[in-house]
């Protein structure tokens, strides 16, 4: 039997015998060509053994700065307290006892109190806006809610008993009334007329209007459109004020008829031109202090 060039009977290599050869294998083709197969398996084997020793070597850097952290902030609070302990706060001795430097030196910017609109129209040496029956009761009708009243005849005078009847005269006399506006609004037969009292005071209106008893009613205004009523069939009036005005008014037919309790469309008439006139006087309050505000 052969075993290539080493002769006959050569005996098989043995690793473990320092005498003994070792074979060498040589290919049919090229006596010294390397196996590239074979590195190259050995190569990637080597890479794969140093891929793993550096993620091994990472997470062990990983862990160790973690433990060092960890002890770092442990050695810092002392005794396990956590970082936000209130046994961190300073002592005593090293928090300032007098804050009053820190407070901002500017001044306030909260806007000042809103001007109250009655305050303009209580006394005459605030309510100094121009004043007419047009300026009171604008425009040539009214409406309130559904209803829709045509205007009529308008009156002005300093003499205020002159527009006044029964006791009313002199209520408003004894209070010093200084002038008294009317105007007269009408709808379907109905017709009411509204008289503002003008004093120099809130006090004095006040006390007419406490002083005006069931006889005590405005005069009713009448013309154009609107016949003559409650000359003498009895009538519903109102009364009462606001500011330095006392105001009333007075609702009847105009075909001379009584009124009574069940006449409802009266009753409305009368108050929606009492409620009409407080309106006014405050929105003339409104104006006024408005006015003012932006001075």
């Amino acid at each position: 039997m052969s075993y290539g060039q080493g002769g006959q009977g050569q005996p098989p290599w043995d690793p473990w015998n320092s005498g003994s050869q070792r074979p060498q294998w040589v290919s049919q083709s090229d006596d010294r060509t390397p196996d590239w197969a074979a590195l190259a398996d050995a190569s990637e084997s080597r890479n794969k053994r140093r891929r793993l020793l550096l993620i091994c070597g990472g997470a062990l850097a990983t862990v160790a700065v973690g433990v060092a952290v960890a002890v770092a902030v442990v050695s810092a609070n002392g005794s396990n307290q956590a970082a936000n302990s209130p046994s961190n706060l300073p002592a005593t001795a090293d928090i300032p006892s007098n804050t009053s430097g820190l407070t901002p030196s500017f001044e306030p910017t909260s806007a000042p109190p809103p001007l109250d609109p009655e305050e303009f129209i209580s006394s005459v040496k605030k309510d100094t806006a121009p004043l007419s029956p047009d300026i009171l009761f604008p425009g040539s009708s009214l409406t309130m809610g559904d209803r829709v009243y045509l205007k009529g005849q308008k009156a002005d005078t300093t003499n205020c008993a002159s527009a006044a009847k029964g006791t009313l005269a002199t209520v408003l006399t004894k209070n010093k009334c200084t002038r008294l506006l009317r105007v007269t609004y009408s709808k379907d037969g109905v017709a009411a007329t509204v008289g503002v009292a003008v004093f120099d005071t809130e006090a004095q209106a006040a006390k007419a209007k406490g002083e005006a008893d069931a006889k005590s009613i405005i005069a009713s205004l009448s013309g154009g459109d609107v016949k003559a009523f409650c000359n003498s069939a009895v009538c519903r009036s109102t009364t009462n004020s606001y500011g330095r005005y006392a105001y009333f008014t007075l609702a009847g037919f105009t075909n001379g008829k009584d009124v009574t309790t069940k006449d409802t469309a009266v009753f409305t008439t009368g108050d929606d031109l009492a409620e009409f006139a407080f309106r006014q006087i405050r929105r003339r309050g409104e104006a006024q202090a408005s006015t003012a505000a932006n001075e």
